[in-house]
């Protein structure tokens, strides 16, 4: 079934009133733009009342920044169309979502003074989607979600995951910042650990890492030991009075441990959550200094527009002044003979003059006749009497002149 078809088929079961304007209407927006396709579906309104509607769904060319984006929308058509304006939406696909202005609300409903200000006698929905380009080509109503660069990490139980994701206008997100690895002591594992291991050739723990080095402080406080015979205690240690319990060292060391990762893991959310806050500021910053331009070149314009209208009057007003100035003179002087006025240079200027002045009264009265005649003035008789009469003069005018410009050389 064609297009057309399926149009006047829908028009018929949903019962529009205005089948033929409002096919028309569809069609010519159709023929434009190849991306919407014609659906009857039911429309529920904001009083919970549903009706079958005709909407107009797909995709419109929408240029942003030099570039050409199909951007979806959906226009619904009510069934006193052209009388009342449609109802448009923005329909995002799967990997977009809704960027709210002043023209889209967060449902997508596209509200236009184009819309507002619908004129039957005015306006139609080529119209329309055209204010839809240029108004979306200023402000996109989508944009593109933002996906994880990083594979998903499974968080411990009962923390916050380590890498938020943020949500913002940009379709990019922002991954947390790198941290440096935790060193670790030899022989201990990731995380802490009930019971540090022993040496086996002491009987004592072995000694950690400098922290100076790594930047960070050690996991674990140094336990208490005895010194050994055999061994000497690592310097900064102080001795330990067992080898094999948790004491409240141990305790103290584990929850400043916990309490230490969990500020870091809130100090890289706040400096992902600042750093994407920091760059739609300073695209917004961007953005606001493109509209300052673009005001200053529209003030410039209209600054330019006004000098040149105040010279547009200002030579009017010159030009007022000698039309008073030159009507004063002729009102005070004598009346002039408007066939006096027109003087010819030669005798044979004078005769084609004369003619050329009696043919077009000829013509005039002919036309007058014609009315009289159609006005049942006159009758038939005296009509076709008085033109065959001033048709044979007028014949003879039109000769003579004709005679007068050959002999005076002007153009036939």
């Amino acid at each position: 079934m064609g297009e057309v078809a399926k149009i006047k088929k829908f028009l018929t079961e949903a019962r529009y009133h205005q089948q033929d304007a409002s096919s028309i209407d569809m069609i010519n927006l159709m023929k434009q733009y190849k991306g919407l396709v014609s659906n009857l579906e039911p429309y529920v309104f904001n009083d919970g009342s549903c009706r079958k509607l005709i909407n107009l769904g797909g995709t419109i060319p929408v240029r942003y920044k030099g570039n050409t984006y199909n951007i979806p929308v959906k226009i619904w058509l009510m069934d006193t169309h052209p009388f009342n304006s449609p109802i448009c939406y923005v329909t995002p696909t799967a990997d977009m979502c809704i960027k709210v202005s002043k023209f889209v609300d967060h449902n997508g409903k596209v509200y236009l003074p184009y819309l507002h200000e619908w004129d039957a006698s005015k306006s139609n929905l080529l119209g329309l989607v055209q204010v839809m380009i240029v108004v979306f080509g200023e402000q996109p109503p989508v944009y593109t979600k933002a996906k994880a660069p990083y594979p998903t990490q499974q968080p411990m139980a009962g923390s916050n995951p380590p890498y938020p994701v943020f949500s913002s206008n940009n379709p990019l997100p922002y991954p947390s910042m790198p941290q440096p690895a935790m060193p670790q002591a030899s022989g201990y594992p990731c995380g802490p650990t009930p019971y540090p291991p022993v040496s086996s050739d002491t009987g004592y723990p072995p000694a950690y890492p400098s922290s100076a080095s790594s930047g960070y402080p050690p996991p674990y406080p140094p336990m208490q030991s005895q010194p050994s015979p055999m061994s000497s205690t690592p310097s900064g240690y102080p001795p330990s009075t067992s080898s094999g319990t948790i004491t409240e060292e141990h305790i103290r060391a584990s929850l400043l441990s916990a309490v230490e990762d969990k500020l870091r893991r809130r100090l890289r959310e706040q400096f992902s959550q600042g750093t994407a806050e920091l760059e739609t500021l300073r695209r917004t910053n961007m953005e606001l200094i493109q509209g300052k331009s673009k005001l200053e070149g529209l003030v410039g314009r209209l600054e330019k527009d006004c000098s040149e209208l105040e010279k547009a009057i200002s030579v009017l007003e010159e030009k007022e002044a000698e039309m008073d100035k030159g009507l004063g003179k002729l009102s005070a002087e004598e009346p002039l003979d408007i066939d006096e006025a027109v003087t010819t240079t030669a005798p044979l200027y004078r005769q084609l003059l004369n003619a050329f002045a009696e043919e077009s009264a000829i013509e005039d009265v002919i036309y007058y006749l014609g009315e009289a005649l159609r006005r049942g003035r006159i009758d038939l008789e005296s009509f076709l009497k008085q033109v065959r009469s001033l048709s044979r003069k007028q014949f003879m005018l039109r000769a003579l002149m004709n005679r007068c410009r050959q002999k005076a050389g002007l153009a036939g």
